[in-house]
């Protein structure tokens, strides 16, 4: 008897049905399973035979052929198991499978159903080809739920999940909740990023982050250590507004894949914020690997990524993030294949001015040559440092201002920032991105007029700065970001002059003649 169940193969953010196809012939015992399987889908044989055997039902004593179509497209990972077991209980006729049904869960020795990668993507895809029914682990419950279509049940082991193919009625939908009812989560790491009200002073710091958060606009911020820069960075999260319920589907996709999903998380709505070590690889900021992950580019999408004193990154690992800066995505081609992972984040560059960290200090002695300043920020290219939008030169907190009181709240900065984004999503509605910073060139001269004297005195910040075009259309999206604070329909001289002064380094940072 034939028996057939649906899995699913993630591709990228989407999936491919996998049909597992089981039968049973007379033979030698012992089970075959086809269509490139990976060596966790082989050892599924003997997880399966003890499971079912664990579980009270009888495993039965045939040749057993399992197809995993299309046998294309290789098949990695543990959740296979759940729907070979019940394939081969189907197959055996011990369990009528009533409907079509989507099965994803890995098995343990005593036939208990534990969590799986990636079934988000995995139900989206079910639904858009037909599937109704869907069991999942109960752990993996909430995220497969946020769609709010289709049947969704949590199964918890294999007599569970037995018992929901033959008869879903028997199998407590409401567990989790209603469908689609989903509580919204914060991103992994947002009730760790803090308030602004706790860095005293850096009035300027704070009003460059909520320009760049109110633009999604990329920073610099360059001072010596202990001047503020990473706790500032950090708190950008804080004045974000929440993430749409498309963008908030897109990122728990991405999150649930690379398995970092938080356990009985929903859909994330708060934008994430992603630190990568300075020794990270290339497949893990940008991804790939063996099996096929998102990379750190990624997990930001929709969000941060920050790069806790950049220079310390390897040279050829910042200059692949042109590509995910540029196209908003990120491909990896394999032999046979390609992938594409979305990446639309905001780039957060933290630095010293040099490899000692003095330099432009006045109380302290730099004790770097010339040519080490040089290589020191050569790391981080041209090419790269062109696409950053802002760049804040730091100096520590005199003491007078630590005892201040409380600085600006990130409640009262995340209000302003709400009112700007307000407004550019009224304005791009329906073009296909809804911030300044994303504005393609085209549209760049339609949307971000400078108007006649403000064209003559960006000439001469072009002439004077020696800037490149793509610093021309920066600056002009910079200042029409800030006119988007202040409320004001068009471009001012004075948002330009602001525009302008982030664009270049300060005036105390004498490397800028070393560069």
């Amino acid at each position: 008897m034939l028996a057939v169940l649906i899995s699913q193969v993630p591709l990228g953010v989407e999936g491919v049905p996998i049909r597992v196809e089981v039968d049973l012939r007379t033979g030698l015992p012992g089970v075959d399973i086809v269509g490139l399987p990976d060596s966790a889908v082989k050892e599924a044989r003997e997880r399966v035979r003890v499971a079912i055997r664990n579980s009270g039902f009888r495993f039965p004593p045939d040749r057993i052929l399992v197809n995993l179509s299309p046998a294309g497209i290789r098949k990695e990972g543990a959740s296979y198991d759940l729907p070979i077991a019940l394939g081969i209980l189907a197959a055996s006729e011990q369990v009528p499978i009533v409907s079509p049904v989507m099965v994803l869960g890995e098995l343990n020795l005593a036939g208990d159903v534990l969590p799986v990668q990636g079934v988000l993507s995995a139900v989206g895809t079910g639904l858009e080809h037909g599937v109704g029914l869907f069991l999942v682990p109960h752990q993996n419950l909430p995220e497969a739920r946020a769609l709010g279509r289709g049947r969704v049940l949590g199964i918890s082991s294999l007599k569970e999940a037995a018992r929901a193919v033959s008869d879903p009625g028997c199998c407590p939908q409401e567990r989790g909740g209603a469908a689609g009812a989903v509580e919204p989560d914060p991103a992994p790491g947002a009730e760790t990023v803090g308030d602004y009200a706790d860095i005293r002073g850096h009035a300027v710091l704070k009003r460059a982050l909520a320009i760049a958060a109110a633009g999604r606009h990329h920073v610099l911020l360059f001072g010596p250590p202990g001047s503020g820069k990473t706790m500032a960075a950090r708190r950008l999260p804080s004045i974000l507004p929440p993430l749409s319920w498309e963008e908030s589907l897109a990122v728990t996709r991405i999150h649930s894949l690379a398995g970092v999903l938080p356990s009985a998380c929903g859909l994330i709505r708060r934008p994430p914020l992603r630190m990568p070590h300075h020794g990270a690889s290339s497949e893990g900021v940008v991804g790939g690997g063996k099996p096929l992950r998102p990379g750190e580019v990624s997990l930001a999408h929709e969000g941060v990524l920050l790069l806790d004193e950049a220079a310390e990154f390897r040279a050829s690992l910042l200059q692949s993030l042109r590509e995910p800066l540029e196209e908003g995505s990120v491909t990896i081609a394999r032999a046979g294949f390609t992938v594409q992972y979305p990446a639309s984040f905001q780039l957060i560059l933290t630095a010293n001015p040099c490899p000692c960290g003095n330099l432009g200090r006045a109380q302290a002695v730099c004790a770097c040559t010339p040519v080490e300043v040089r290589t020191y920020w050569r790391k981080l290219g041209g090419a790269l440092m062109d696409r950053v939008d802002i760049r804040v030169p730091l100096k520590p907190v005199p003491a007078e201002q630590m005892a201040d009181g409380a600085g600006e709240s990130s409640a009262v900065l995340a209000g302003l920032v709400a009112e700007a984004v307000g407004r550019q999503r009224r304005r791009y509605k329906g073009l296909g991105f809804s911030r300044n910073g994303r504005l393609p060139p085209g549209l760049v001269e339609r949307y971000c007029c400078p108007g006649t004297g403000g064209a003559a005195l960006l000439a001469q910040a072009m002439s004077q700065l020696d800037l490149s075009s793509r610093a021309y259309h920066s600056i002009l999206k910079v200042a029409r970001t800030i006119a988007d604070l202040g409320g004001a329909e068009a471009i001012g001289r004075d948002h330009l002059l602001e525009a302008i002064q982030h664009r270049r380094y300060g005036d105390a940072d004498i490397f800028w003649s070393y560069s």
